[in-house]
C-alpha cells in the first residue's frame, strides 16, 4: 500500500500535523497533548484499514483483469459494497463481458472466412478442371464440329467463373459496408423490364412464357441498380428451374402498408428441408442442378434487406415456386 506516492505523501503530512498538534497540545497541559496523539493514532488506524481493504479490492479487480487479458474463460468479480468501487467493478465487468463478446464474434467470422475460401475455392475449382480437360481435348485436333461445340464449351465456362467472381465481389463489397445504397423513388415495372432485359434471348431460345402483370405508377424507395440485380438473380433461378417450355408469372400487389413483387415459376419447386436454407451463402438444394453455385440467391437477400425488404420463398399449392419480395411503406 505505501508503495503508492500519494499514500506516503498522506502519511508524512498527517504525522507532521498530528506531531505540531501533540506538542501544542503538551504546551498548555500534558493531559490535552496526550488525548491529541491517542486520537491521531486511532484515526491513522481507522484510515489505515479502511484504505488497506480498499486497496486490496482494486488488487482483486486487477487479478480478475489479468485473467481476462490470459484468455480465462472463468470471469468472477467480488461484489462490491462501496460506492465508486462497486461502479468501476460494475464497468469493468461490462467491458469485460463486451471484450468477450467481440472476441467470439471474431473467431466465428474467422472460421466463416476460413469456410467460405474454402467454398470459393471449390466452385472455381469445378469450372476450371472442366476448362483443362477441354483444353485436353482440343490438344488431340478433333474435327471442325467437335472443336466448335468444345470451343463453345469452354465459353460457357469462363462465362460462369467471371459472373462468380463479380458475384463474390459484389457480396464482399456489401458486407465491407463500403456500398452506399441510393434512396430513390424506383419504379416497379421499369425494375421488371431491366431485370428481364439481360434474358430475353434465353427466353426466346427455350420457349419460356412470360407473364408480366404489374399496374403502372406503383414505386418502391432503393436503389434501382442493385434492385434490378436481386431480382435477375430471383429470374435467373426461375428460369434454371422452368426449363424448356415453361412459365414465369410475375405479379405486383400494392396496398397501404406494402409493396408485394411476386415471381412463379412452373418448375418442379423446392424441397421442403431446403426452404430454410435457400438464402445461405454457398447452400446448393437437390434441385439446383449443375451450375448451382449458391451465391447468386445470398447475393439477392443481402441487396433485399439493406435497403429494408424482405425476401421469402415458398412452393405455389399448383407447383413451382414463388418468390416474394416485400418492402414496406
Amino acid at each position: 500500500m505505501f508503495r503508492n506516492r500519494e499514500i506516503r505523501q498522506f502519511t508524512v503530512l498527517f504525522a507532521g500535523i498530528s506531531i505540531i498538534a501533540a506538542a501544542a497540545g503538551f504546551i498548555i497541559r500534558p493531559v490535552a497533548g496526550i488525548l491529541i496523539l491517542l486520537f491521531a493514532a486511532a484515526q491513522g488506524a481507522v484510515f489505515f484499514v479502511f484504505t488497506k481493504a480498499r486497496y486490496r479490492s482494486l488488487a482483486q479487480l486487477a487479478s480478475q483483469i489479468d485473467l481476462v487479458l490470459h484468455n480465462d474463460d472463468h470471469l468472477y468479480i467480488t461484489e462490491l459494497d462501496e460506492g465508486e468501487l462497486s461502479i468501476l467493478q460494475s464497468e469493468i465487468t461490462k467491458m469485460t463481458l463486451r471484450i468477450r463478446e467481440q472476441n467470439d464474434a471474431l473467431k466465428k467470422e474467422k472460421n466463416h472466412l476460413a469456410d467460405s475460401l474454402a467454398d470459393i475455392a471449390h466452385q472455381l475449382r469445378t469450372p476450371l478442371t472442366s476448362a483443362n480437360l477441354i483444353l485436353t481435348l482440343l490438344e488431340n485436333d478433333p474435327k471442325d464440329n467437335e472443336r466448335k461445340d468444345l470451343l463453345r464449351e469452354t465459353e460457357e465456362l469462363y462465362i460462369q467463373m467471371d459472373w462468380l467472381i463479380t458475384s463474390l465481389l459484389k457480396l464482399s463489397r456489401l458486407d465491407a459496408g463500403i456500398v452506399v445504397l441510393k434512396k430513390e423513388q424506383v419504379n416497379v415495372k421499369q425494375l421488371i423490364n431491366a431485370a428481364l432485359h439481360p434474358f430475353l434471348i434465353s427466353i426466346e431460345l427455350h420457349n419460356v412464357r412470360v407473364e408480366s402483370d404489374v399496374p403502372e405508377g406503383i414505386e418502391i424507395t432503393g436503389d434501382f441498380g442493385w434492385l434490378t440485380e436481386a431480382v435477375q438473380n430471383i429470374l435467373k433461378n426461375c428460369l434454371e428451374s422452368a426449363g424448356d417450355n415453361g412459365s414465369i408469372i410475375i405479379g405486383c400487389e400494392d396496398t397501404l402498408l406494402f409493396t408485394k413483387i411476386t415471381i412463379h415459376d412452373s418448375g418442379k419447386g423446392i424441397e421442403k428441408e431446403d426452404l430454410p436454407h435457400l438464402f445461405d451463402r454457398f447452400y446448393r438444394g437437390k434441385n439446383s442442378g449443375t451450375t448451382g453455385n449458391g451465391i447468386g440467391l445470398a447475393l439477392c437477400k443481402m441487396i433485399i434487406t439493406r435497403q429494408g425488404g424482405r425476401i421469402t420463398v415458398n412452393n405455389h399449392p399448383q407447383g413451382g415456386a414463388v418468390f416474394s419480395v416485400r418492402f414496406s411503406k
